[in-house]
């Protein structure tokens, strides 16, 4: 018993720290509809800057003001990136800035390393609070209860600012219809910054008091962030009291977790977030956005076949692909090849997303599924490859299904975050069922036949299936189960008062986005001749949407080209320099505030300009 109450104790203390970071995210996303993934990178500076602030000479702060300088100074740079950089695209689809502080996160990741270096550091033991309290026969850290406390004092000091100034009932009014308080007249460009500064300090808060009880480093931004968004959409989005709700569960369940269901500790958290979301699809506490925006992937241009011009391109580029052996060596086609492959994963993801308006966070799953599907059939059955590249999909097929199902009752950033849970799940699954998949050894020896071992015929097999596949997929596009598609997401009201059955429409273009994807997992498990947990992981899928957006999520052939572009860049930058994040991060930044329409989009937006202007000098 009194083990039980130490380790509830163990997870209070790491509950105040989660609703700290929580909190700040429910609140930026809750005013600003920012999906901010760099929330975890502003949790991890804040750790660094008050490990240097603490160690160093202007140590003369103290140890706590130390802490809260660092936060401060965080938060600044909070409100620089917001004021330069969100400011630009708050009208964009919530992907579009989950892609901007995705390139910020990048960003900070180099440059944590090229300041402090990639080793762990140790901070000092807080002031007065280096040993340990008795409770019940037991020792429990000093610090730890002053973290217990910390986060009950935080909900009631946000508590008092929502509730009791006048700048809390402006924020609290913009969490529930931001077209009201714009009516209003508030300043909405002041009132975001106040807000992002206002997390960002939260978050770099509870980066900062972490580091008298674990080390610092480079990886703490991945860790906490993934935490932070399942606590914020089991809570609801926007609402502080459900966040301080569902980091309880959470850390209470991690605490427990381990112990009471070894087996899947890593994936109760998103056992629970989907079971909340299925039950409850705005969270514990949330509510339904007043004003939905507009459904990501519609265009002002509605799209059309290729013209003849396009048909040119497309020939082209097949001839080119064609003759590739001919004048590449190795190295070059088994990059090419690799491109092709993303090429088709992307497309899927557009598929979902751009077609059918279902944004996934978790895409990875059946690309994944596709790669073992294809690893189990020839370890276990020895199956041809011929045979695998049929059989291998389905497996694919079968997650879409199950998971589709409980996927497309959502909508927004509910239903990505419920394809992470699934994807999550599945990884979790994987990695440990050792027996089965291998675990973190993966499986090994999964290579093409005799006939497409080398790399030139693998090349072609490839270049085959997934030519075929995207046009299949553009063919799903204009066909009237795609104009139906599209329908549904452009206007869920329209739809159903036409009689369009909306779950099973979406449904469909779920589990097609999810075989295609698997198709090109069986390839890509093929041409490395191996599988591992990380085909199926959350930076893959974040990969996918960056391909997706780069490319041009209201263009079909966006994603395509977002796939090369992508892939070889990254290849390039990552084999000639150390500051690959750096540049490639930049780059993303500069190509969402620039060209938000994406490469493939902003070409044709300016082609179509052209044309027209030459059209109105002949008239």
């Amino acid at each position: 018993m009194d083990f039980i109450f130490i380790q509830f104790l163990n997870g209070l203390s790491s509950a105040s720290s989660l609703f700290l970071v929580a909190s700040g995210l429910s609140i930026i996303f809750g005013v600003t509809r920012i999906t901010n993934f760099a929330h975890g990178a502003f949790y991890m500076m804040g750790a660094y800057v008050a490990y240097t602030l603490t160690e160093s000479w202007m140590g003369a702060l103290g140890f706590w003001g130390g802490l809260i300088a660092a936060a401060v100074a965080v938060a600044i740079l909070g409100a620089l990136i917001e004021i330069v950089l969100l400011r630009r695209i708050y009208n964009s689809p919530e992907l579009f800035q989950l892609l901007a502080t995705f390139g910020v996160t990048l960003v900070i990741q180099d440059l944590v390393i090229q300041i402090w270096g990639v080793d762990d550091l140790l901070g000092r033991r807080a002031p007065g609070m280096k040993g340990a309290v008795e409770i019940f026969g037991q020792a429990f850290p000093t610090y730890e209860l002053m973290l217990i406390v910390l986060g009950p004092l935080c909900l009631g000091a946000l508590w008092l600012l929502f509730n009791k100034t006048r700048w809390g009932v402006l924020v609290r009014a913009a969490t529930q219809d931001r077209m009201m308080v714009s009516a209003l007249g508030v300043n909405q460009a002041w009132l975001f910054t106040g807000v992002f500064t206002l997390g960002v300090f939260l978050a770099a808060l509870g980066g900062a008091v972490q580091i008298p009880r674990d080390a610092v480093h480079n990886a703490m931004d991945l860790q906490i962030i993934v935490e932070a968004f399942v606590v914020v959409v089991i809570g609801g989005f926007g609402n502080v009291l459900g966040a301080f709700l569902a980091s309880f569960i959470i850390a209470e369940l991690n605490a427990f977790g381990i112990l009471l269901f070894p087996k899947i500790s890593m994936i109760l958290m998103f056992l629970v977030m989907a079971v909340v979301l299925v039950i409850r699809p705005y969270g514990l506490l949330g509510k339904a956005e007043a004003h939905p925006r507009t459904a990501l992937g519609s265009v002002i241009r509605p799209w059309a076949p290729l013209s003849k011009l396009g048909k040119n391109w497309v020939l082209a580029l097949g001839l080119a692909l064609v003759f590739l052996p001919m004048f590449a060596g190795d190295f070059l086609l088994n990059v090419s090849t690799e491109i092709l492959i993303f090429a088709l994963f992307a497309a899927s993801l557009h598929l979902m997303m751009g077609v059918g308006g279902m944004v996934s966070f978790g895409h990875a799953a059946y690309f994944g599924l596709g790669a073992y599907g294809t690893a189990l059939l020839v370890k276990f059955l020895g199956l041809s490859m011929g045979a695998t590249m049929v059989l291998a999909p389905f497996l694919a097929v079968a997650g879409a299904i199950i998971f589709g199902w409980f996927c497309v009752r959502l909508s927004g950033v509910y239903l990505a975050m419920l394809t992470l849970a699934f994807a999550q799940i599945s990884w979790s699954v994987i990695f440990q069922w050792d027996d089965v998949t291998g675990g973190d050894n993966g499986l090994l020896g999964i290579w093409p036949d005799a006939w497409a071992a080398d790399q030139t015929s693998f090349y072609y097999v490839t270049l085959a299936i997934v030519g075929i596949s995207v046009y299949a997929i553009r063919r799903i596009v204009f066909s009237p189960f795609g104009y139906t598609l599209r329908g549904c997401r452009d206007s869920l009201l329209r739809a159903d008062a036409i009689g369009i059955d909306r779950l099973r429409i979406q449904w469909f273009g779920f589990v097609l986005a999810g075989s295609f994807a698997g198709v090109g997992g069986v390839l890509f498990a093929y041409l490395k001749g191996s599988v591992f947990p990380d085909y199926i992981s959350i930076p893959l899928s974040v990969d996918g949407l960056v391909m997706v957006l780069l490319g041009g999520i209201q263009t079909v052939a966006g994603p395509i080209v977002g796939a090369g572009v992508f892939k070889a860049l990254s290849t390039f930058i990552i084999s000639h320099t150390e500051f690959w994040k750096i540049i490639l991060g930049s780059f993303i930044i500069v190509l969402v505030v620039a060209f938000p329409q994406g490469i493939v989009g902003f070409f044709l937006e300016h082609f179509s300009k052209k044309k027209d202007s030459i059209e109105e000098g002949k008239s």
